[in-house]
């Protein structure tokens, strides 16, 4: 049985709050994760309570944390995440980033003192509805990711999303990790107690393995590319620029340092967020105009099986957001059950049944 978006969104905010964490920013949080959903993004929706509440046993989460701008100037913008999880923080820099691309044209905002902030495509999308150019990356906590031709981890999976205005409702969203998949589509597939497809993780040592827990055991996940031989240096090489912009300006720790989530609260994640108005450079109506001429151009393209038509980013997310809104969104049975566990100890009204 699948929760309606509204119950689905009620009980990520219950569980939230019965951590301590505000309510406003519960709800904030939970928006976040229920839209994440709603989009068929599970990777990084309700099912990180079960990493959250992992974070939340050990301390190694502010609850009650309240993000602040620490420093700010025309185009620019700090906030600190006072060491809670980054949902909150997020969508606090990309709105104070959208308000000055309004003003003088451009925005750019980083958050230091943060933690795991969901989908990146929500903070990009808040600016494409906004009608500006929106990009956002975050650095990552946990070291899963070996270079192209290494054998140590040395990166997260280190999302980025692009977001641009067109067609209103339809805007070019793209949102990746820099491997080959999230995390959590893996994390996914041992709650269930399923087999990776080939390519998405490799032993210790190096040799590719569809076996989820395969990380738990010394193993990485593939950069972008999966292997030496299909480019995997291109994903290497995003990883390190999504360092650079989210942990570098930020002042978060970089992957590399030994001191890198080592704080005694907080996972020290730093986030990046760019907002740029169009019509600083020709009418806006205009730019949104071709943009939308673009995709539906690209969506046009005769497609190799006529049952599968040609998409643009942010199409299938799109899509599974219809379904999920007319159907519910669906909790696959292990997860619920643990989730249902989670509620059940932290006091918070279990919704889902």
């Amino acid at each position: 049985m699948a929760a309606d978006y509204e119950t689905h969104q009620r009980q990520i905010a219950g569980i939230l709050a019965s951590w301590g964490m505000p309510q406003t920013y519960a709800e904030q949080t939970a928006e976040v994760m229920a839209w994440t959903d709603l989009h068929g993004i599970d990777s990084h929706g309700i099912s990180m309570l079960t990493v959250y509440h992992r974070h939340v046993g050990n301390k190694r989460l502010r609850m009650e944390a309240v993000p602040t701008i620490a420093t700010q100037g025309p185009v620019n913008a700090l906030v600190d995440g006072d060491g809670g999880l980054g949902h909150a923080p997020a969508r606090l820099a990309m709105s104070t980033a959208i308000e000055k691309a309004r003003t003088i044209g451009i925005g750019i905002a980083v958050v230091r003192n943060s933690a795991h902030f969901g989908a990146c495509g929500f903070y990009a999308n808040m600016a494409a509805e906004a009608g500006l150019i929106g990009m956002v990356t975050t650095s990552a906590s946990l070291i899963q990711v070996a270079p192209a031709g290494g054998a140590q981890a040395r990166f997260g999976t280190d999302p980025l999303a692009f977001a641009a205005p067109g067609e209103p409702g339809r805007p070019f969203l793209l949102d990746m990790a820099t491997t080959t998949v999230a995390a959590g589509r893996i994390r996914n597939k041992a709650n269930e107690g399923l087999d990776c497809p080939p390519g998405w993780v490799l032993t210790k040592d190096g040799l590719p393995s569809v076996n989820p827990l395969e990380t738990q055991n010394g193993g990485y996940l593939t950069s972008l590319g999966g292997s030496p031989e299909g480019s995997s240096y291109k994903g290497y090489g995003l990883s390190a620029m999504v360092n650079i912009l989210a942990a570098g300006l930020s002042g978060a720790t970089f992957p590399t340092d030994p001191q890198h989530t080592k704080k005694p609260q907080g996972m020290d994640i730093g986030h990046f967020f760019l907002a740029i108005d169009p019509g600083m450079f020709r009418p806006a109506e205009d730019f949104r105009a071709e943009v939308a001429a673009f995709c539906d151009a690209l969506r046009a393209t005769p497609p190799v099986d006529s049952a599968q038509p040609v998409m643009v980013a942010g199409d299938p997310e799109r899509k599974h957001a219809a379904e999920r809104g007319a159907n519910g969104i669906p909790v696959a049975p292990g997860l619920k059950a643990k989730l249902k566990e989670i509620a059940e100890e932290s006091g918070a009204e279990w919704l889902l049944d």
